[in-house]
């Protein structure tokens, strides 16, 4: 199935898309947000701001750990019923989804989803309990992506509160698996196996504070873990037979030869190592793990090429060079995390009107490229863009997170999301 004509989609405040009226999204937008409709959703974020907080330190404090966010996920089923969410469901990869039907799709699609993640990249056992400092909160996962997930469960109560009916289908999703390891299996899931597939026309993806945050482009990764294999042995009585960690070193070496581009941005590291049996012998097996990222899926294609070129290399190389009398040097390269590149064009009615909600609201739009739910739909050529949830925070991925939930600041950037999410879903 098609995504649904743009011209249904984008509509605000009339019949026409925001692209066909006169002013275009930045007069429409500034239009939504001063309607007694809108203020009516703006006051009530801001009425419930303590139930939000309260959401927020409640989620926090069920571990989601990698591939174990099902605890946080079954207390969301209950909270979306709670909401008044129609089809709430969690799927087989464990997405939590419920519809908010529109006045024209009428709950069957396309859909305009507002996804931000359950899990956080920290492990099991890790204290997530909340510590409060003012108007500081801080835990493990509190800004990446927990205040998110309590946002989009304020922005259902403000809908319902102010009456708003919105043209199209609104999707709400609670992913699993956007970090790490994750590797966006639970958008991937979602775009490709789950029971919307085909069905959903553009993505919000809610992930970090900051109001002014556009991400419209998504940096690809391929992420490898190299197993370097030798015949090993004593480091003096079999001096001189080959070892797998010099054809390790000849590929660092090499790889951190490549000159790649600056625009698009393409990097590489290598990250992790381990291996070897003592300090008096010569290994025989070692393992390093590289990183490759990129704007462009072309320049990661160049770039992952080159690296499997090295370790052949590498390993031939090491080879010749040394005996090979009790065996030879081999290497196997296991795929341990891949994201697509993509991108949303930025003339596209998404980033249009995601920047024109972020300029009424009183921020200034800034576009960047990072790694997100977000990269899943525009590889598929789905419009999307992530943004982010209000307020501010620091230290993500660290056990000292905070963000602030100082009412002024938080509601105010609050009300970027809502705005563009019913800038792009249209309100009757």
């Amino acid at each position: 199935m098609r995504p649904i004509a743009y011209a249904l989609l984008f509509a605000t405040l009339s019949a026409a898309p925001l692209s066909a009226q006169a002013a275009g999204p930045d007069a429409a937008v500034a239009k939504l947000v001063a309607s007694p409709a809108f203020k009516t959703a703006a006051k009530t974020l801001a009425d419930q701001h303590d139930r939000t907080v309260a959401d927020i330190i409640t989620l926090t404090e069920i571990p989601a750990p990698p591939f174990k966010e099902a605890e946080r996920g079954k207390a969301l089923l209950e909270m979306w019923k709670a909401a008044g969410l129609s089809d709430v469901q969690m799927d087989a990869e464990g997405n939590v989804t419920g519809v908010r039907p529109g006045t024209k799709t009428k709950g069957k699609g396309p859909y305009v989803v507002l996804a931000a993640h359950q899990d956080t990249v920290f492990p099991e056992g890790t204290n997530v309990k909340v510590r409060r400092e003012g108007t500081k909160l801080m835990a493990p996962g509190i800004g990446d992506d927990t205040r998110s997930l309590a946002v989009v469960l304020a922005y259902m109560r403000a809908l319902d509160a102010a009456k708003i009916k919105t043209k199209a289908d609104i999707l709400f999703v609670a992913n699993v698996g956007e970090e790490g390891p994750g590797d966006l299996r639970g958008t991937r899931f979602l775009f490709n196996k789950g029971p919307y597939k085909g069905r959903i026309s553009a993505f919000f993806s809610m992930d970090g504070t900051d109001p002014s945050r556009v991400v419209d482009r998504g940096v690809g990764s391929k992420r490898y873990r190299v197993t370097f294999k030798g015949p090993g042995g004593h480091s003096y009585g079999a001096f001189g037979i080959v070892n797998p960690m010099a054809a390790m070193a000849k590929s660092v070496v090499d790889l951190y030869a490549i000159q790649t581009p600056a625009d698009p941005k393409t990097t590489y590291s290598a990250s992790v190592t381990g291996g070897g049996t003592s300090v008096n012998s010569i290994p025989n097996e070692v393992y390093m793990e590289f990183d490759m990222r990129s704007e462009s899926a072309a320049e990661l294609a160049k770039l992952d090429q080159k690296l499997v070129s090295i370790l052949d290399a590498a390993v031939a190389g090491e080879n010749a060079a040394r005996n090979t009398r009790f065996g030879k040097v081999s290497y196997d390269a296991k795929v341990i995390g891949e994201r697509p590149a993509g991108a949303t064009d930025p003339k596209s009615d998404i980033v249009r009107v995601t920047q024109a909600a972020i300029s009424a609201i009183g921020f200034t739009p800034g576009h960047e490229a990072s790694s997100t739910d977000s990269n899943v739909p525009m590889s598929l050529g789905i419009p999307a863009v992530t943004i982010g949830s209000g307020g501010t925070a620091g230290r993500a991925h660290a056990l000292d997170e905070w963000i602030d939930v100082e009412k002024e600041a938080s509601v105010k950037g609050m009300q970027v999301g809502l705005a563009a999410l019913l800038g792009v879903a249209g309100v009757d």
